[in-house]
Parts: structure tokens; sequence; C-alpha cells
């Protein structure tokens, strides 16, 4: 057998086993939803895949540049809900016609956590494990234990 040859059984030898492993009993990894849509309009969110993310993920879609909202901040918000299980929305400001005021210290720890630094005109995606949201006990539309998948707009902080 040729130098070559060698080589190339060899090669496809260490291939075939890393595919192999690859596959044996592996988690499939969280990939967080996507978003689009113009500042101003209802985003639109790509389905989540994977398992969960069990801690608080937080990404800036779009940087606000005004007011920064605090712990104390009351804000008028857009957003949209989605559950990670089912990947499917479960609510919507933006559906409703109208945004939402509330002050901050009066939401879920979830919303608590991932919001302050967010400035007006901004929109944030909020991945929030079941234990910042609504637990075990689930609330309204939200299962027990789901994870949550919010895309806030700051309208404006007070």
């Amino acid at each position: 057998m040729t130098r070559t040859k060698k080589a190339t059984i060899i090669s496809l030898s260490i291939l075939l086993t890393l595919s192999t492993l690859t596959g044996c009993g592996a988690k499939s990894v969280a990939t967080n939803p996507t978003v689009s849509g113009e500042a101003g309009s209802k985003p639109v969110i790509g389905a989540p895949e994977g398992a969960a993310p069990t801690t608080l993920v937080t990404n800036d879609i779009i940087v606000g540049t005004g007011k920064e909202a605090v712990a104390t901040s009351t804000l008028t918000v857009h957003y949209t809900l989605m559950a990670w299980s089912t990947g499917q929305v479960v609510e919507s400001s933006w559906d409703s016609g109208s945004p939402a005021t509330f002050p901050l210290s009066g939401v879920i720890l979830g919303w608590q956590q991932g919001i302050p630094g967010m400035k007006e005109g901004g929109r944030r995606l909020l991945v929030i494990p079941a234990e910042l949201g609504y637990g075990a006990a689930g609330g309204g539309p939200i299962g027990p234990n789901e994870t949550l998948i919010f895309v806030v707009d700051v309208i404006s902080v007070s």
C-alpha cells in the first residue's frame, strides 16, 4: 500500500470516528432566536433551537440614544413574548395596538435584571429562564417552567 493510500485511510478513519462520537449523546446547543425588523415596527422573531439557556441572556438589537432605564424607572415599551418550548408568540403589545407602561420594579425578575441600561429608542432581546420569569407555577398563557423570549422596545423612560 502506498503512503498516500495509508494517509487517506487514516484520515477517513479519524473523520468517521469523530462524526460517530459527535452524534453520541450530545445535547443540542441552544441557539437564541433571531430578531429582525426596523425600529418603530413590530419585530420578527425566529424560533429558538436546542435546549433553553439556564441564565439570563440579553442582546441589544438596536442601541437607543435617549434616557437610560434604571431599577426605579417607569417605562413605556412595546414588547413581543415568545415561549421557548413552542417557538410561538404568546402575546405582543404591537398586536394589541398600544404600548405598556409600568414601573420596572413591578415586573418579573428577568425584566428587572435585563432592562436597566437600555435607552429610549433601543430594542433588546431577553431570554429569561423560568426562575426569573413565572417559575414552576406559570401564569396565564405561560406554562410551568417556561423559558421566556421577549423583544422589548423602550419608547420612554421616566
